[in-house]
């Protein structure tokens, strides 16, 4: 494949070579990208992207439209970034727009987040809900999840598979055909009991249905031309036994699934036909889980992707291409037009946050868009180190530092940052809080403790029940070694995390007293108790119960708010009022508790924010709030 001179351009202002130190502004890091998400038509003439748009009056989030023959660009849809979150945008057909949004509500007194599904006329830019009229006359209750697309039946431009919930009294979902220009439907497959999601296969036919009883999950097939089930698979959640479907090939029979192989995910098929199917090893690793993804062209009939790789001839070499253009970068082709000659590539690397490129396989050439983080210049960011430690029991965690642009050797501030989850993980991409951390002068440890995701069964299991235990030991020793390597100042380190972040950041206060100078905390767990219990109500609560644990008398004394007396360092807790992961009542019950033994704590409430940081002005209050407490009980000298 042959590129043009203008990408060369783009290279270089994206990966020129690293210069001196300079501070950012905090609003470089706290804003969210100005455009993402973009898509490209199916005749591969237009552009959709999700845009943010702060003003004095408004933070706005918008669906926004490109002609790519005429450069005009139009707003198809505007809302308010603190009511609605749009995470995505696809092409129903070259008319029509499909948006998933999401907005915090309640039910019944208990508050919960509600998902839509939107269709949008990209010529007049109205929009109305999928479920509507006809549909919704013939639910007994609207469904709480609207946006879970079965099938987009992209070879059929007027109707899509969608999921849905709220035809009988009971629990279960049924597969409704949604004709696009109306309020047509036709129920293709019907609930039964415990019965929560679908797989289609590339005939368009539900043909895997996944229940849930409690912490009890079976994988049945839906024979086809019958109302009959049988049943492929049964399981324990978080067990060894876990299989779970992620795709057919062309043949309805081949079904792709995740499931263990040696103590480690891997990708398997199994053929449908056969009386009891049996697993067949596709991809594995001996070291690491294997994502459990899948890519399928619908216009070559066939899967080219499998646990993040490229597994047909064609896209292998496209691959090579794009990498040989693009050096040192993580290189993803994220839309493609049906006739697959104009593409949309989205790059990245570990200092670079991200660009879109429009590529064009007839014209031979490439053109850049634009940077996702236009401010934060990818030589004024740092690269990640992947290291290594022993914890104290002997086992090897892995994770990965951060240190300022030019720092040779020697003690320096330092942030201890544990990730939320926990089942979660941390790798060497890009990551805005490490970067502004670094930016800011401070060494920067993130380690992926017993129970994250990624690393096997043997070390997802260590984690389950062991908040406050083991895992946190995994982040003491992990600030040990960074001072035992003469790279973290012992009189200068604050921990800080979001969520279970936030949680791990509080018990370290409170069990090493002495190690930390400071601890900040976003959407932390601060009472695990009352988090457990807060699920009651709730379909997941017996797995809740299963992975963080039961009896509650433990979990009390595992949790930061009955320990509030031992915190003897400055805090910063922040929290938002519409948050449906972590209700804000943990931080509102820990700023008190902390109040009432007198203790240092600053308590900044983000009003209708959300657990992700989505709106510009929320990231924008909370880093500003946490560079001024970082500045001030670290001194961190530039």
């Amino acid at each position: 494949m042959k590129f043009y001179s203008v990408l060369v351009v783009v290279l270089t202002t994206m990966f020129c070579s690293a210069i001196s130190a300079k501070e950012l502004p905090v609003e470089a890091f706290a804003s969210a990208p100005g455009i993402d998400k973009l898509k490209i038509s199916p005749d591969g003439t237009k552009l959709s992207m999700i845009q943010t748009l702060d003003t004095d009056k408004e933070q706005l989030v918008l669906v926004s439209l490109i002609d790519l023959e005429t450069d005009e660009q139009k707003f198809l849809v505007k809302a308010d970034s603190r009511d609605l979150t749009i995470y995505s945008v696809i092409w129903a057909n070259n008319k029509q727009l499909l948006m998933r949004a999401a907005y915090a509500s309640k039910r019944y007194g208990i508050p919960v987040t509600e998902t839509r599904l939107m269709v949008i006329d990209v010529e007049t830019g109205k929009n109305r809900s999928v479920v509507n009229g006809q549909l919704l006359r013939k639910l007994v209750r609207a469904p709480q999840f609207q946006s879970n697309i079965v099938d987009l039946m992209p070879a059929d431009e007027q109707h899509f598979l969608l999921a849905l919930d709220g035809f009988n009294f009971g629990t279960g979902t049924s597969v409704v055909k949604i004709n696009l220009d109306g309020e047509l439907y036709e129920m293709v497959a019907t609930s039964r009991e415990n019965l929560y999601d679908w797989i289609a296969d590339r005939q368009h036919r539900p043909r895997i249905a996944m229940f849930r009883d409690d912490t009890r999950f079976e994988v049945k097939e839906k024979l086809i031309d019958s109302g009959d089930f049988r049943t492929l698979w049964q399981f324990e959640r978080f067990s060894e036994q876990e299989v779970w479907p992620i795709g057919f090939d062309a043949d309805p029979n081949i079904l792709y699934v995740s499931a263990y192989h040696d103590g480690r995910l891997a990708i398997f098929k199994t053929n449908l036909s056969e009386p009891q199917p049996q697993l067949h090893l596709v991809k594995a690793d001996d070291n690491y889980d294997v994502p459990a993804d899948m890519s399928y062209s619908w216009q070559d009939n066939k899967v080219i992707s499998i646990g993040g790789d490229y597994v047909d001839s064609e896209y292998q070499a496209f691959q090579k291409a794009l990498d040989l253009a693009i050096p040192d970068a993580d290189n993803h082709i994220v839309s493609m037009s049906h006739d697959k000659n104009r593409y949309i590539v989205e790059s990245s690397s570990a200092t670079h946050a991200g660009s879109y490129l429009l590529g064009d396989r007839k014209d031979k050439s490439m053109m850049f868009l634009l940077d996702k983080y236009s401010e934060l210049k990818p030589e004024l960011m740092v690269a990640k180190q992947k290291i290594q430690y022993k914890a104290r029991d002997g086992l090897t965690i892995e994770g990965f530092l951060s240190t300022p642009l030019g720092y040779k050797q020697g003690a320096i501030p330092t942030i201890i940052f544990p990730h939320g989850g926990p089942i979660s993980f941390d790798d060497d991409g890009f990551d805005y809080w490490t970067q502004f951390f670094a930016n800011r002068g401070y060494a920067v440890l993130q380690m992926n403790f017993r129970g994250s995701h990624g690393y096997g069964f043997d070390f997802k299991q260590m984690g389950l029940q062991g908040w406050g235990l083991q895992m946190q030991d995994d982040v003491e020793d992990g600030t040990r070694w960074l001072i035992n390597e003469g790279i973290a100042d012992a009189k200068r380190i604050c921990i800080v995390g979001a969520s279970y972040g936030g949680y791990a950041a509080l018990m370290g206060a409170v069990k090493t007293p002495d190690l930390y100078q400071c601890v900040v905390s976003f959407a932390g767990v601060t009472d695990v108790e009352a988090l457990v219990k807060s699920h009651r109500r709730y379909t997941n609560y017996e797995v809740v119960k299963k992975q963080v644990g039961d009896d509650f008398d433990l979990l009390e004394e595992r949790s930061p708010i009955t320990h509030a007396k031992k915190i003897n360092v400055p805090v910063l807790l922040v929290h938002g009022t519409k948050d449906r992961s972590v209700g804000v009542a943990q931080s509102r019950d820990m700023h008190k508790a902390l109040r009432r033994h007198d203790k240092n704590v600053q308590y900044i409430e983000l009003e209708d924010g959300d657990h992700y940081l989505s709106t510009n002005s929320h990231r924008l209050q909370m880093f500003k709030a946490m560079d001024e407490f970082l500045k001030q009980h670290l001194n961190a000298a530039k």
